[in-house]
């Protein structure tokens, strides 16, 4: 915030920040092309909106003359202007409104420079505890522009978006055709209808039970919260008209209900039985289930999601449900840490604990026997498995037996006729050996 602020007076002192956007000269020119913008968008509207009412009363009156008009879709195309006509006056009051603010963010601006080129003034050092405040709030200020900027960028782009609706009635009804159809009608604004009931007034004296205000009457008589958006309480449910309410005419009360009409004569007739008129105008909006929100019948419709403007939430007599981005943070040691020395996490410890404290010494344990049980214990009998067994003597002996050895001499014969064999035995003994 700091450098942002000491960059912005850089720029105003004309010493640096020249990639720094102009952001109050680009507000001051973008915030009067949309209201420009908005407010062509209103006249189309209430141009559509005083023809299409014109074209309902006279077919109200000649129903011959416009047989190939359908009164259903000339009515959704009258409540659908109007509602397009209220979302219009909701951005023109915001678009107002952000050039109010940008107006006094510019006299802040100046002033905050200002007071720092008091302050500076070429010195060669100033204290942090003068500059820093000062900065700190050229930021701030900075930044409340660049909200504004998207402010205003989000509001350009629903204008943008909301232009679609006035083409679809282009389409439905040309141009050409809704001028064929106005040949010898009358087409009045609702100024023009205002201005002509501005002398007639309701006489109090005429209704005993009834409770009428008036200028001279109610102290916040233009602060009151009407009924039907300020549309006339006749109309709507017996013509079908979203007709614009007088209140110079009589603004009357009824069960804490502020009404308005169109003509005396309405007020008249509406006086007699309030209550008919309430619930015939109920089961137009059923009909029309865009008059729910047109009209802000929110007291009549409970179960609906209700929608107020931000100017009328104190007023409503049901309260919206407002709705909005929310977190949560929770730390993750909320306590300091404590230890508690008596813990265990060991199941066998907490065992061994539970078995001193169940005292066993005292306690017997009983067995029953049953059929099913009897003769039916478990048995488990262990055997010795056979293994090799191996002899190993001391060590290797040996036993040779001596070889024989006999001769035999004279077998060949010899020169006498006779012969004469000699044997001799050469073998060892046994124990020569």
């Amino acid at each position: 915030m700091l450098v942002t602020g000491i960059r912005l007076y850089n720029k105003e002192c004309g010493k640096g920040g020249s990639n720094i956007d102009d952001l109050p000269g680009i507000l001051s020119e973008t915030i009067p092309s949309a209201t420009r913008v908005v407010d062509e968008d209103l006249n189309t509207c209430h141009t559509l909106a005083h023809q299409y009412t014109a074209l309902l009363e006279s077919m109200q009156e000649d129903q011959h003359r416009y047989t190939q008009l359908s009164s259903f879709k000339l009515k959704e195309a009258l409540f659908n202007v109007r509602q397009y006509e209220t979302f219009l006056c909701i951005l023109l009051s915001d678009a107002i409104t952000g050039a109010q603010e940008v107006e006094k963010m510019n006299v802040q601006f100046a002033a905050t420079v200002e007071q720092l080129k008091n302050t500076v003034q070429n010195k060669a050092s100033v204290d942090t505890k003068e500059v820093f405040p000062l900065f700190v709030a050229l930021s701030n200020l900075w930044t409340s522009f660049q909200n504004e900027m998207l402010l205003l960028s989000f509001l350009t782009n629903m204008i943008n978006n909301l232009q679609q609706f006035l083409e679809i009635h282009s389409q439905l009804f040309p141009e050409e055709v809704l001028m064929s159809l106005l040949e010898g009608v009358t087409v009045k604004s609702d100024e023009e209808r205002i201005r002509e009931t501005m002398g007639t007034r309701v006489n109090v004296s005429d209704f005993k039970n009834q409770e009428w205000l008036f200028p001279e009457t109610a102290d916040n008589f233009d602060q009151l919260l009407i009924q039907y958006h300020g549309f006339c309480a006749h109309a709507i449910g017996v013509k079908g008209l979203t007709l614009p309410g007088n209140p110079a005419i009589g603004i009357l009360k009824h069960k804490e209900r502020y009404y308005v009409f169109s003509s005396k004569e309405a007020a008249y007739i509406f006086a007699q039985d309030p209550d008919k008129f309430i619930q015939l105008n109920a089961e137009k909006a059923k009909e029309h289930a865009e008059l729910i929100q047109l009209l802000e019948l929110r007291h009549q419709f409970e179960y609906l999601a209700p929608y107020a403007q931000a100017r009328n939430t104190d007023k409503c007599l049901m309260k919206p449900t407002i709705k909005c981005d929310n977190s949560t943070q929770t730390d993750t040691h909320i306590l300091p840490p404590t230890i508690v020395t008596s813990y265990e996490w060991n199941e066998w410890e907490l065992r061994r604990k539970a078995i001193k404290l169940a005292n066993l010494r005292r306690k017997l344990t009983h067995a029953t026997q049953t059929d099913l049980s009897h003769m039916r214990r478990q048995n488990s009998t262990q055997v010795y498995l056979p293994k090799d067994v191996s002899t190993q003597t001391k060590r290797d002996n040996s036993s040779n037996v001596p070889r024989p050895q006999i001769f035999l001499e004279g077998l060949q014969g010899g020169s006498s006729p006779t012969t004469h064999m000699v044997k001799v035995d050469l073998t060892r003994a046994v124990d020569e050996t």
